[in-house]
């Protein structure tokens, strides 16, 4: 399955670079690999499609991650960085320090990964101390959502050039991203995947229950808190470069559990190839599909995500989502 899905990656990334308004073809990616592509080639590829298939790869990797780290930890199929405000809080710090250090190395990255940590911490103390069920974490999240939401739009009103492309930002979309903004914000999502890959087992023993997993000898709030730390550091490295791309982190985890079972150590594996396959196939369609127009990610992932939410919430209804679905 990890190979399929490393298979279906790179076969998506090739086409996403072979794809386009220009006539910029599968031949010309071919000879850009081998070094001895046209300029204009060089060019396109160099400089607009490398740069947009990493960025959707990274950001499709670390948001799907994230996904599977949130529901797990809260134990709730619901949950995902969009669903919960993580996104939306990333967005407002991002937003904020833009306004007051635009040009500062890193600050961007710093400041999402700071606004995802706010948002994380504040569903963790919701479902430690309050005793929410999942519908109630959910409701919250979205209520954290609209809050951000509103900031974000009210720094926009009062400083228009705080964000070149915020329009863009919102919805989420990969338009004009550039090798240098990855730097920063890939290291981070490097980092938090391996970090993240080593967590399978303590999300196996959360799963069997706060009694379960300190019979065992976890401690299952200390366990909680970094774990949403370190989903938080992945959603909001995402976030400072490819806006508020939503419903990655809900859908991959689900369909990774269907297809390699519930065993959080191959979701952890795959939730980051998948995730960024799906990513980088929206873009491609959401850039082809009408071109020489196109349409931000963030919408193509927002058509297909919002029924396969609430799908999840007629099946949640029903019974059919169990603690590990």
């Amino acid at each position: 399955m990890f190979l399929l899905s490393l298979v279906a990656l790179a076969a998506v990334m090739f086409a996403s670079l072979s794809l386009g308004s220009s006539t910029i073809g599968a031949t010309d990616v071919a000879a850009f690999v081998a070094g001895n592509a046209s300029d204009m080639a060089n060019n396109v590829l160099a400089n607009v499609r490398v740069p947009r298939v990493l960025g959707g790869v990274l950001a499709g990797a670390a948001l799907a991650e994230a996904g599977a780290l949130i529901q797990a930890t809260l134990n709730n199929p619901l949950a995902s960085p969009n669903i919960i405000g993580v996104n939306a809080g990333s967005g407002l710090f991002v937003l904020l320090f833009a306004c007051v250090a635009p040009h500062a190395l890193g600050i961007s990255a710093a400041a999402a990964f700071l606004g995802a940590l706010a948002s994380a911490l504040l569903v963790f103390f919701v479902s430690a101390y309050a005793g929410a069920s999942r519908l109630t974490i959910v409701l919250a999240g979205m209520a954290l959502t609209a809050i951000f939401t509103a900031g974000m739009n009210t720094v926009l009103i009062f400083n228009p050039d705080a964000y070149v492309n915020s329009s863009g930002f919102l919805v989420g979309s990969l338009s004009g991203v550039m090798v240098s903004e990855l730097a920063i914000p890939g290291i981070m999502i490097c980092a938090g995947l391996i970090l993240a890959m080593g967590q399978g087992t303590r999300l196996n023993i959360l799963s069997l229950g706060d009694e379960g997993a300190h019979a065992l000898g976890l401690n299952v709030n200390c366990t909680r808190l970094a774990l949403l730390s370190l989903a938080a550091l992945l959603a909001g490295a995402a976030v400072c470069f490819s806006g508020l791309i939503g419903f990655v982190g809900l859908i991959v985890p689900h369909v990774v559990r269907y297809v390699a079972g519930h065993d959080n150590r191959r979701v952890l594996a795959l939730s980051p190839i998948m995730g960024a396959t799906l990513v980088c196939a929206c873009d491609t369609i959401a850039r082809t599909l009408f071109a020489p127009f196109e349409i931000p990610v963030g919408i193509c992932m927002a058509l297909v995500g919002g029924p396969f939410f609430i799908y999840l919430i007629l099946r949640s209804r029903k019974g059919e989502v169990d603690g590990r679905a």
